[in-house]
């Protein structure tokens, strides 16, 4: 034993290893300092309807997630918002867009965590002003018609933003926690969980099915309480097929394994494909073909794709933190850029309108 520590009183030890704690708002307060109009709360529950028809096959349009990677400049994220808001109601008739606002990134091990942890992009990690700003973007995002979805990571942090969002991911590395399947379970929106790490979708029909139970949980009230959360389950979630170690699983053949294993699972067979990370080796620029590899599939009358996945900013490709970076880039994975992205979705839904 190292004499020097054995020595120290326990007082000093205990002192020693306390963590420093700040006070944020409760989600209540946060909810009331930017609250929603009425109109919006009815214009979120049509979006959360219009998803859940598409889930259930009662709205044969596709789901297109489409947006940042994570967003960490206001400014460049609702100038895209803007775009893609015009372009939704272009091709309204054939896809429903719903736009990424990811404000939460996991990283497997350091790096910058999102706007709701280092708003100011410095490692100043002001969350209380992080938290604030994200859902000011998401409520001016609302403001413009566009549904809103994100990657819920911290189950502390959903609370803030629960009231905003019509769709939500939960992440290939937290489909296997417990407190994210009883987190989703609670959740009034749809919800999909993508396959693990390794490809497999194993995991991901476990937390659908542990989701679809009601829970008792320990967990935090809106005004920032420990609490007994009881949830009543959440009949809308989906798979979503991101590739993995062994590589990407959106091709006919594993589209096909992964019906079957959902089958055994006794799981609906909703799936999503997430045309980033492995599925696109980590290229933003192969994520068109993977769309139009995946449109192929369900225009060859396989409907139980329903949606796709994009990472897309206003310019292409990725770009470290500094003091000058270039406007409208992401800042975590690359990113397909909106001109392309605009003509990829023009000419899927001319593609889907022909199929009619």
């Amino acid at each position: 034993m190292n004499s020097s520590v054995a020595a120290l009183p326990v007082s000093t030890l205990i002192s020693a290893n306390q963590a420093l704690t700040q006070r944020l708002p409760s989600a209540l307060e946060l909810k009331h300092q930017l609250p929603l109009s009425p109109f919006l709360v009815e214009q979120i529950h049509a979006h959360r309807k219009a998803v859940r028809a598409i889930l259930n096959g009662e709205d044969s349009r596709l789901l297109v997630i489409v947006g940042p990677c994570s967003i960490h400049d206001p400014e460049s994220a609702m100038e895209y918002a803007r775009k893609l808001k015009k372009l939704a109601l272009e091709v309204s008739d054939q896809m429903l867009l719903v736009i990424r606002a990811y404000v939460e990134k996991p990283r497997t091990t350091i790096g910058w965590k999102g706007l709701a942890y280092d708003p100011h992009l410095d490692g100043s990690d002001d969350m209380a002003a992080g938290l604030t700003l994200s859902r000011q973007l998401m409520r001016e995002m609302l403001r413009l018609g566009l549904p809103v979805a994100t990657e819920l990571l911290q189950p502390m942090a959903a609370g803030y933003f629960d009231d905003l969002l019509s769709w939500v991911a939960i992440g290939a590395r937290t489909t296997e926690s417990q407190i994210h399947r009883e987190m989703a379970s609670g959740l009034d929106m749809p919800v999909g969980f993508k396959n693990g790490t390794d490809g497999g979708v194993a995991i991901a029909c476990d937390a659908m099915r542990s989701a679809a139970h009601p829970h008792r949980h320990f967990g935090v009230d809106s005004q920032g309480h420990p609490a007994i959360i009881q949830t009543s389950g959440n009949p809308d979630t989906h798979l979503v097929l991101r590739g993995g170690h062994r590589g990407p699983n959106y091709d006919g053949q594993s589209v096909a394994q992964v019906k079957g294993d959902l089958a055994k699972s006794k799981v609906a067979a909703r799936i999503m494909v997430d045309c980033s990370h492995a599925n696109s080796g980590k290229d933003p620029l192969r994520q068109p073909a993977v769309f139009n590899d995946v449109l192929e599939q369900r225009l060859q009358g396989d409907t139980s794709l329903i949606g796709m996945m994009l990472e897309s900013h206003l310019f292409e490709g990725c770009q470290p933190l500094s003091a000058s970076m270039q406007y409208g880039v992401s800042v975590t994975d690359g990113c397909l850029g909106w001109d392309s992205t605009e003509q990829l979705l023009r000419g899927a839904a001319q593609r889907l309108r022909e199929r009619c």
